[in-house]
C-alpha cells in the first residue's frame, strides 16, 4: 500500500528569493523653480508676521524696557474704544460702499456686453481708465474738487449763494471717501465681471432665443448666475480694500483736520500709533487683528460664496 503525496502548499514557495524593493532617489529639480518664489514668500509675508506677531507679545515699558506681556496688549485692544469706533467706521464703510460700487461695476459690464451700447471699447476705458491713477493722485484730485475755498465744491456754493455741498463736514466725509473708492475701482471690477461674461458659451445664448426668452431673462438666467464666481473674487477683494482703507482718509487729513482723527481707520490707527507714537508693539496688535479679521470674514464670504455656485 503506498502513501499519497502531500498536496503542494503555498508555504513551499516561501523559501524563494522575494523581489528586490526598488528605492527610487527623490527628484528635487521641481524645487529649483519654486525655491526663488518661496524665499521671496517667506521673506515678504511670513516673517513679517511672524516678526509682528513676536511685538505683541512685548511692550516698551519706563522700567526695565522692552517687557514680556503676553496677551495684555490684546486684552487692551479689546478694551480700546478708540479701535471699536475706527473699526465700526470702516465696517459701514463696507456695507453701504461696496454693494453701491460692485452693483454699478455689475450694470457697466452688463451693458457694454448687451452689443447694443453705441461706443462700447470708448466706453469700457473710460471705466477702466480711473483705475490707472495712483491713490495718492486720486485722492488729490478729489481733494481739489471737495475743496470749500478753493475747488468745484466751493465754486458751487458761490453760485447759488449759500454751502450746499460741504463733501468735508462730519456727516459727508465718510461718503466723500467712498466716491473716491467707487470711482477708482468701479472699472477694476467691471473688467472682472466683463471677462467672466466674455467666456458664456453662445449656446446658451442662442437656446434661449429659441425658447423665446428676452434681453431681461437672458440677463437674470444666463449671465448673472454665470457671474457668481466673479462677484464673490470681487467681493472678497473689496472687503479686504474696506479694512485696508488708509490713502484717501490719510490724504484728506490735511484738509479736514477737524474730521477725520488719527484713528478714523484701524490703519490711519497703526500708523499714528507706530510712527507718531512710538508704539510699535500696540501698533503691531491692531494690525495682527485687523488682518485676522479681514480673513475670517472673507474665508466666510468665499465659503457662502462657494455653496450658492454648488447649488
Amino acid at each position: 500500500m503506498t502513501m499519497a503525496s502531500a498536496p503542494p502548499t503555498a508555504a513551499a514557495g516561501l523559501g524563494s528569493a522575494a523581489p528586490a524593493v526598488r528605492r527610487t532617489r527623490r527628484d528635487w529639480r521641481g524645487w529649483a523653480f519654486v525655491g526663488p518664489f518661496m524665499i521671496v514668500f517667506l521673506a515678504v509675508l511670513v516673517a513679517p508676521v511672524v516678526y509682528a506677531l513676536y511685538l505683541t507679545l512685548f511692550r516698551q515699558q519706563l522700567v526695565g524696557g522692552n517687557a514680556f506681556v503676553g496677551l495684555e496688549n490684546y486684552v487692551a485692544l479689546f478694551q480700546d474704544a478708540k479701535f471699536w469706533e475706527s473699526l465700526g467706521r470702516v465696517a459701514l464703510f463696507l456695507v453701504v460702499q461696496v454693494p453701491i460700487m460692485l452693483t454699478l461695476s455689475l450694470v457697466a459690464a452688463l451693458a457694454i456686453d448687451s452689443a447694443r451700447l453705441h461706443g462700447a471699447s470708448f466706453f469700457r476705458i473710460a471705466i477702466f481708465l480711473p483705475y490707472a491713477v495712483p491713490g495718492v493722485v486720486a485722492a488729490l484730485i478729489w481733494g481739489f474738487i471737495y475743496g470749500n475755498q478753493f475747488g468745484l465744491s466751493g465754486s458751487i456754493n458761490d453760485l447759488i449763494g449759500f454751502d450746499l455741498l460741504q463733501p468735508f463736514s462730519a456727516d459727508w466725509i465718510l461718503a466723500s471717501i467712498g466716491n473716491i473708492v467707487t470711482w477708482e475701482f468701479m472699472g477694476y471690477n467691471m473688467l472682472i465681471f466683463y471677462a467672466a461674461l466674455k467666456v458664456i458659451p453662445t449656446e446658451l445664448y442662442e437656446a434661449a432665443e429659441i425658447d423665446g426668452a428676452g434681453q431681461f431673462r437672458i440677463v437674470t438666467g444666463i449671465k448673472i448666475p454665470s457671474l457668481r464666481g466673479s462677484i464673490v473674487i470681487a467681493t472678497i477683494f473689496s472687503i479686504i480694500g474696506s479694512f485696508q482703507l488708509f490713502n484717501e482718509p490719510n490724504l484728506l487729513k490735511n484738509l479736514a483736520p477737524n474730521v477725520i482723527s488719527s484713528f478714523f481707520t484701524p490703519n490711519m490707527y497703526a500708523y499714528n500709533l507706530s510712527f507718531a507714537g512710538q508704539q510699535f508693539n500696540y501698533s503691531a496688535t491692531v494690525a495682527i487683528v485687523m488682518g485676522v479679521i479681514t480673513a475670517v470674514i472673507a474665508y466666510i464670504v468665499q465659503v457662502r460664496g462657494s455653496r450658492q455656485e454648488v447649488r
